[in-house]
């Protein structure tokens, strides 16, 4: 039996290390561990603290916890709440291992209803968001037809050009965005590219027509796969909730006409409960 998840607590959180007494150290970079000492000054992901709290936990100035949470709010490690000037955890959080992963309202919102729809569809569903050129698994829900044949997990990293989801996450990114990630893609791959790029303007016309895209057979043969985006408000990077399942329990024809509904339905569900409780 896995054991029962420890909340991130200020009484959990590992001892700051002495910052004053490494500057000595040329190795020791402290603006790193003064950004890593912000983002445990917070005893759990709901907590929302001001620029001023947090210079009184760090015993850093102001000036210098402000350029740090600017810093960690454009990398996603921060979210400001609206105007309050106050800052909680982000999403990107969970790709340091997950210890904020019960206490993000995100999750608490969506999770209900993800393990509904895995439950309805008999597939594995989850929702991601990107980290670099991958997207990060930060939520997963299994049916039980999948408990064996999908060895996806919390935490998996899922390729973007060949994957539902990181189609749907290129196909939804603003178009900035995408020539970005397309270049290093291409910079990364150069023979595949002409496919990969294919794909891509296949899944924005799949998005625009279904209002969801597609992975059949082509990150793995026997996994088919769709994916929507997700976007909750103008402060949350977009997230992706796919649902995939093994080609012989669930075809692409099924996928397009009996799961996609379900699957748009769910992330309306998840917005207006998300927007409820913000």
């Amino acid at each position: 039996m896995a054991e029962p998840e420890t909340p991130f607590t200020a009484a959990t959180a590992p001892a700051p290390a002495p910052v004053r007494h490494m500057k000595a150290d040329r190795h020791f970079v402290t603006a790193l561990a003064r950004g890593l000492d912000v983002l445990r000054a917070f005893a759990s992901g709901e907590e929302r603290l001001s620029n001023q709290e947090l210079a009184e936990r760090c015993d850093l100035p102001k000036s210098t916890i402000t350029r740090l949470t600017y810093t960690l709010t454009q990398l996603g490690y921060l979210h400001r709440v609206g105007e309050t000037g106050r800052y909680r955890l982000g999403l990107a959080t969970l790709g340091l291992g997950g210890t904020t992963q019960s206490r993000l309202d995100v999750k608490e919102a969506s999770h209900p209803r993800l393990q509904a729809l895995a439950d309805r569809t008999g597939t594995l569903v989850a929702m991601a968001i990107r980290d670099q050129l991958s997207m990060l698994y930060i939520e997963c829900c299994r049916s039980e037809s999948t408990l064996i044949t999908m060895r996806l997990n919390l935490g998996s990293r899922m390729p973007l050009p060949t994957t539902a989801v990181g189609r749907g996450y290129l196909a939804a990114a603003p178009e900035e965005v995408r020539q970005t990630l397309e270049e290093r893609l291409r910079a990364l791959n150069p023979t595949g590219w002409p496919a990969q790029q294919l794909a891509i303007r296949q899944a924005q016309d799949d998005l625009a027509q279904w209002g969801c895209v597609t992975s059949f057979g082509d990150w793995r043969p026997e996994i088919n796969g769709i994916a929507a985006p997700l976007r909750l408000s103008a402060d949350l990077p977009l997230m992706v909730v796919n649902a995939a399942a093994a080609t012989d329990t669930v075809s692409a024809d099924q996928f397009l006409q009996e799961v996609r509904p379900v699957l748009l339905a769910t992330l309306r569900e998840i917005a207006s409960d998300y927007g409820r409780a913000a």
